[in-house]
């Protein structure tokens, strides 16, 4: 019998500078994340557990609107795209979690994981222009 011991999620640098640490970290919810909804049917995504209403499908729709939230929106001011730009966030100041239920779990594992994506490149970028000497567009709040 052979003992095989699976990698777990990456890991924040133990010395590191305070961008690759809290880079890290984030890389390290993400993947766990991903971990805990990869696979998942319908019914995985759906499951809620007393007394909580909240979903795994619900909490990745959220995280991909966190997502576009911080690292567009916030860091570079840009007006968030689909489907954020077509919410009503006055009158449905909970959409990503009500409708999470009407999408399927490849849906909301694509949302996440594009929203990650543009994360990604955004912090790259900020990255880029911080080396460079140029600002991001600064702090700003939500509702778009």
């Amino acid at each position: 019998m052979t003992d095989t011991i699976e990698p777990g999620p990456p890991e924040p640098p133990i010395a590191g500078n305070e961008t690759d640490t809290m880079l890290g970290s984030l890389e390290r919810q993400r993947a766990t994340l991903a971990w805990k909804c990869g696979g998942l049917d319908t019914a995985g995504m759906r499951a809620t557990l007393s007394p909580s209403s909240i979903t795994l499908g619900g909490l990745l729709k959220h995280l991909a609107l966190v997502e576009d939230d911080y690292f567009s929106r916030r860091l570079f001011g840009r007006s968030p795209g689909p489907p954020w730009d077509a919410v009503d966030w006055a009158a449905n100041p909970d959409w990503e979690w009500r409708t999470a239920a009407e999408d399927s779990p490849e849906q909301l594992m694509t949302l996440w994981r594009d929203a990650v994506a543009r994360s990604r490149s955004a912090v790259a970028e900020a990255l880029a222009r911080r080396r460079a000497g140029s600002p991001g567009h600064g702090d700003h709040h939500r509702p778009w």
